[in-house]
């Protein structure tokens, strides 16, 4: 292996290459294939209870609730907590009520900047990731959190690099193709947000 730091294996909802994703085997599979960290969807349920699916919950859906996910993992992986549509769910307080579940080393990420700049004043402990859009630039997301999320099929070198000056991690997403995960990987990126953990982790390992 090369003395280049090493990027977070980051299980895109679970090990979704091998199971369903968002689900209590995708990230069992994922914390058995060597994951740092597992990545999943918060929703809300029309009743406002808080669950881990990526679109909205159809009534009656059979999902796993926060809780259900947080007791399998917590303790075993890190938590990449995503939060889905989080203005949707206001009267629900969803961004609160996930943040006091949530452990201290959890990461919180969104597209929203407003539910980003919400859990830095309810925790400012836990770590947030802005996902960058049309809407959101690098220079913004610097303001209030501590790294950003880039696409795979539009992240430059000359993006990651401005993020880094501005002091912000880099994580991109979703990556499954082994060429491309060595080249970010010799990019010197934070984190590489996969469907295949465990193709990742090899990868990683025989650079």
């Amino acid at each position: 292996m090369s003395g280049k730091p090493r990027p977070f294996v980051i299980a895109h909802r679970g090990s979704s290459w091998d199971e369903p994703e968002n689900t209590l085997p995708a990230f069992q599979r994922a914390i058995a294939h060597g994951a740092d960290f597992v990545e999943f969807d918060v929703h809300a349920t029309a009743e406002g209870e808080l669950v881990v699916v990526h679109d909205r919950p159809a009534a009656g859906a059979p999902v796993p609730t926060l809780e259900d996910v947080l007791s399998e993992t917590v303790g075993r992986v890190g938590i990449m907590a995503e939060l889905k549509e989080p203005y949707r769910y206001r009267r629900h307080d969803v961004v609160r009520r996930v943040v006091q579940l949530l452990p201290a080393d959890a990461f919180v990420l969104s597209f929203e900047p407003a539910a980003l700049r919400q859990v830095a004043l309810l925790e400012p402990g836990l770590r947030t990731v802005q996902h960058l859009h049309a809407g959101v630039s690098i220079v913004r997301a610097s303001a209030y959190s501590w790294g950003v999320g880039f696409a795979a099929r539009t992240v430059t070198t000359r993006a990651l690099a401005r993020a880094r000056w501005l002091g912000l991690e880099t994580l991109v997403y979703t990556v499954n193709d082994v060429a491309r995960m060595r080249e970010l990987a010799d990019l010197a990126v934070t984190g590489i947000v996969t469907d295949r953990p465990d193709v990742l982790r090899r990868a990683l390992d025989e650079r």
